[in-house]
């Protein structure tokens, strides 16, 4: 239940699917939407299908209000005094899919355009994939221009793509071949997005096969080349469907983080070894991320105002050696074990927390991390590992520290991020926790969201192994008392 204090939005009996962000310009706010996924325990009273908008001015605090538009993921432009909505239907006999177009005065009341539904051509498009239409105007052509998530008629299987089709009145559209077609999926590049920033144009799509993330390509023009840059996502696995949003000054991008324990997929394992390793949910709560645009334009994410500034009073956190060889620092500690692994324990986990600090390790093959609601036997509980040599940061739950673990895990990496490190450098870290939750940046430039169920409540805690560890000023910030009005769901 989301009840006006937490730092990502989760409505009441339901999950967050996926967002459709749009800027108000006449409100200064986002009046953004999204795909509403109620829980199996909703009171039958409660439960409205279809678009939800939630208002808001600060991407933390919401306003929830049915929209009675029942589709798929779309988006929303304004032209002149009409807003004009674009989504998608499902056809299961015989399967199809539709683009459909709805027009509202009030951003609430919407009217369906029948005449203006299409769908695939069959020719550039194979007919099974073509949903999430976004459209954008093209300043440059002079039309407007429809992504959608589709299929192109390709040699292969590995045939998804970003479809593209141009129009001079929004309700007739012409097939254009695809604005990005890598030949690498097997299934329709999800929830397209497109933006500008500077020079560089970003497209943003999502994709469930091989890998499952959201991913972004970079291009000098609307033509293209799309370029991939060296880490081409937001986020990690915990973070899909994920759509940008504009204020005038700053971009975000808008993803879910899945919950687990429905077993919705019908893939869970026979044997319950708890939620933390039951399949993941389709919706959970908003994470946003405010972007930013490096020198050679490619991306990356901190975090949003409203979500950092939640904390206005922070506390050193103390630390209790349990192996290793430990020295105090003026605030903080430092460690040495070239080959054995020593952690020390901080404090509990409140509910709602942030914890930051910054870490700088030595020794060429170090591994060196965050431990996060483990015990005093620093056992089971939950991992962010930060390997150099791999250059990646790795997610390891508690199920893994034991044998049943080993017997279920047929692969190495749980969860992971990349990111090179450097040995004598400082990594600035904030983590933030609320309740399973956990979403950790890293410089103010990466981000790696993750969720926590079976090993809580317990402490924080750090770690090195084959190296050495300094832990500088770590502090945990609580929430403080509510300022704003609490969020209201209707």
């Amino acid at each position: 239940m989301d009840n006006g204090k937490n730092l990502f939005y989760t409505p009441e009996y339901a999950k967050t699917g996926d967002v459709i962000p749009f800027y108000n310009e006449k409100e200064r706010r986002f009046d953004n939407f999204y795909l509403k996924n109620w829980n199996p325990d909703a009171p039958r009273e409660r439960v409205v299908y279809g678009w939800h908008r939630i208002s808001t001015t600060d991407n933390r605090y919401y306003t929830e209000l049915p929209t009675g538009i029942h589709g798929g993921t779309g988006s929303v432009i304004r032209v002149g005094e009409t807003y004009h909505l674009f989504y998608c239907t499902f056809d299961a006999n015989p399967p199809a899919q539709w683009v459909r177009h709805a027009v509202s005065t009030d951003l609430e009341h919407w009217r369906d355009i029948p005449e203006d539904k299409f769908g695939a051509d069959g020719v550039i498009y194979k007919t099974s994939d073509w949903r999430d239409p976004f459209v954008f105007w093209n300043e440059e052509e002079k039309k407007w221009w429809m992504l959608l998530a589709a299929r192109e008629n390709a040699p292969t299987e590995r045939n998804g793509c970003v479809a593209l089709c141009a129009s001079d009145d929004l309700s007739r559209w012409e097939y254009r071949k695809p604005l990005y077609a890598p030949r690498k999926n097997q299934a329709a590049n999800e929830c397209p997005d497109l933006f500008r920033m500077g020079d560089w144009y970003y497209l943003v799509y999502s994709n469930y096969t091989d890998g499952f993330c959201t991913y972004y390509r970079m291009a000098r023009s609307l033509n293209g080349p799309w370029l991939t840059p060296a880490v081409d996502t937001f986020d990690g696995r915990a973070f899909y469907a994920a759509k940008t949003g504009f204020d005038g000054k700053n971009h975000y991008v808008y993803g879910w983080n899945p919950t687990r324990g429905e077993d919705g997929w019908k893939f869970d394992p026979a044997k319950d070894y708890g939620r933390n390793y039951r399949s993941w949910n389709w919706g959970g709560s908003i994470i946003v991320h405010r972007i930013v645009q490096h020198e050679d334009g490619s991306l990356g994410v901190c975090p949003i105002e409203s979500v950092s500034g939640a904390f206005a009073e922070y506390g050193g956190m103390k630390l209790q050696p349990l192996t290793g060889e430990w020295a105090a620092l003026k605030e903080g500690a430092s460690c040495r074990w070239e080959d054995g692994y020593s952690c020390v324990l901080g404090g509990e986990i409140p509910e709602i927390c942030c914890m930051k600090t910054k870490l700088q390790y030595h020794g060429e093959n170090a591994v060196f991390g965050i431990a996060l609601h483990v015990d005093e036997d620093m056992a089971e509980g939950y991992y962010l590992a930060f390997e150099p040599w791999h250059r990646r940061i790795q997610f390891r739950s508690g199920l893994r520290m034991n044998e049943e673990g080993g017997k279920m895990f047929p692969y190495a990496v749980e969860m992971e991020r990349p990111l090179k490190l450097r040995e004598r450098e400082d990594v600035e870290i904030e983590l933030y926790v609320q309740d399973t939750i956990g979403l950790l940046y890293v410089n103010r430039d990466l981000a790696f969201s993750f969720r926590m169920y079976d090993q809580k409540p317990g402490r924080f805690g750090f770690f090195v192994e084959n190296g050495a560890l300094d832990i500088k000023a770590p502090v945990l910030g609580e929430q403080q008392a509510q300022t704003k009005e609490e969020t209201r769901n209707v």
